[in-house]
């Protein structure tokens, strides 16, 4: 090989953590007889077709990664839960890896590869990143890819949460990215959705609670995630009536270990401490008892001088029973 191609060969490399295509070996100068007694020595192994790791022993995630992208062909990026995976919006890689290619190609060109799932995109445009990283989806287009997918609403609303909450991106920048969209699922459900997150709702618990109980029930509005001082340190509050002395803590897991039943404690004293009253939901709280949990709230809130009056959320609306 000539030096320009020894360095290109060795640029990629390493930045295709060992694997390379069948093109981009002979590019390099590599000849195909070479080639084949690289394979039949072991010092190479076939990953996919065409697509070979340069190394022995198991592969890293990051080369099964290279390897899908690359047997997909030009213009293909990870996307859904394998552009999560690099973004940092999931913590366990999921068992299939996600790739999407332009919708302009031929449904023949595309090979079924073991292990891969190829989603058809009409607008496809993969993030820029530099040569040696993997081709992947925005975080935006990868957050509204997933909620597109979703099962259910609270599942689409999930991946906009885990987006916001690990701040990688903001409710504007998925508001936009929305609106460069001319096919959506759930298009109005997810533009209300992202005004909630702007808000300060960050999960489906608390959007349920918002709507569900809070505004359904006419109860004043909560400022949502309020930064308070504790210790060394500041912690936010899921829904706090500052007026009134009180704050609702919603809990989505159903069972805590003793830690962290003592740590709500902690914090429940401690807010008590400062003047605020605190009152701790869960699922059930917020969806099929939602009623019943209006009317407590209510009822804490006039006890610290809200002037309000709980409204039924419907005919068979038991709220107001509870807040006499």
């Amino acid at each position: 090989m000539e030096d320009e191609h020894s360095l290109t060969w060795l640029s990629q490399l390493q930045g295709q953590s060992g694997v390379i295509l069948r093109q981009q070996a002979t590019d390099a100068g590599i000849t195909a007889k070479a080639i084949e007694w690289r394979l039949r020595s072991g010092a190479w192994r076939r990953v996919h077709s065409g697509v070979y790791a340069t190394f022995t022993g198991e592969l890293p995630r990051e080369a099964k990664l290279w390897a899908a992208v690359l047997q997909a062909g030009a213009g293909a990026a990870l996307s859904h839960e394998s552009a999560a995976e690099i973004h940092g919006l999931i913590d366990k890689p999921s068992t299939w890896i996600h790739i999407s290619v332009p919708a302009g190609r031929h449904p023949g060109q595309e090979r079924k590869t073991r292990g891969v799932i190829i989603h058809r995109s009409r607008k496809l445009i993969p993030e820029w990143q530099p040569p040696w990283q993997l081709p992947r989806t925005s975080v935006e287009d990868t957050v509204l890819d997933l909620a597109a997918a979703a099962r259910t609403f609270d599942d689409a609303y999930g991946w906009i949460s885990v987006a916001i909450g690990r701040r990688r991106t903001t409710p504007e920048r998925l508001s936009k990215a929305l609106a460069s969209r001319s096919r959506m699922h759930w298009r109005a459900w997810i533009a209300a959705a992202l005004s909630d997150a702007a808000d300060g709702v960050h999960s489906p618990l608390e959007r349920h609670y918002v709507h569900g109980v809070e505004r359904a029930h006419g109860l004043p509005a909560a400022r949502r995630q309020a930064k308070r001082r504790h210790g060394s340190g500041n912690r936010y509050l899921d829904n706090l009536y500052e007026d009134y002395g009180v704050c609702v803590e919603l809990d989505g897991v159903a069972a805590h270990p003793a830690e962290g039943r003592w740590g709500d404690t902690h914090r429940d004293n401690t807010n008590l401490v400062q003047g605020t009253q605190t009152l701790r939901y869960n699922w059930p709280d917020a969806t099929e008892n939602r009623c019943q949990t209006a009317a407590q709230i209510a009822a804490v809130l006039r006890r610290h001088g809200w002037p309000g009056t709980l409204r039924p959320c419907g005919p068979t609306c038991q709220a107001g029973l509870g807040a006499a």
